[in-house]
């Protein structure tokens, strides 16, 4: 890219995080996330931003052709994360345990959000 480093951008939702999707055609939709891109900062969240794919059959693999429906990614500022504890869309906040462990904190009801 032209002698530019690209670095890694990093969101504090990982895998299997539910979220909520804040902006965008569909806002309001809850759902898991299947998989974080940290390069482009993106998310590909379960059943959310649905597009649709034209595939060519392909008997080696074992595909066959049609319109497909998957998932794209999203940009992972439009998603907020659904604390497990209150069940509201919250910040995300860090803090050092006792042990020495940095965890993530929903800035509601200031509980845990890792297990």
């Amino acid at each position: 890219m032209n002698g530019l480093i690209m670095s890694r951008l990093q969101t504090p939702i990982r895998r299997n995080d539910t979220v909520v999707v804040t902006t965008g055609k569909d806002s309001g939709k809850r759902g898991r996330v299947l998989k974080v891109l940290p390069a482009t900062n993106r998310l590909i969240v379960e059943g959310v931003n649905l597009i649709k794919r034209h595939t060519r059959p392909n008997p080696q693999r074992n595909i066959k052709g049609g319109i497909v429906q998957r998932e794209a990614s999203l940009h992972s500022s439009n998603v907020q994360l659904v604390c497990p504890e209150c069940g509201e869309k919250t910040r995300i906040g860090h803090r050092i345990l006792s042990d020495g462990r940095k965890v993530r904190i929903c800035r509601h009801c200031e509980e845990v959000v890792d297990k």
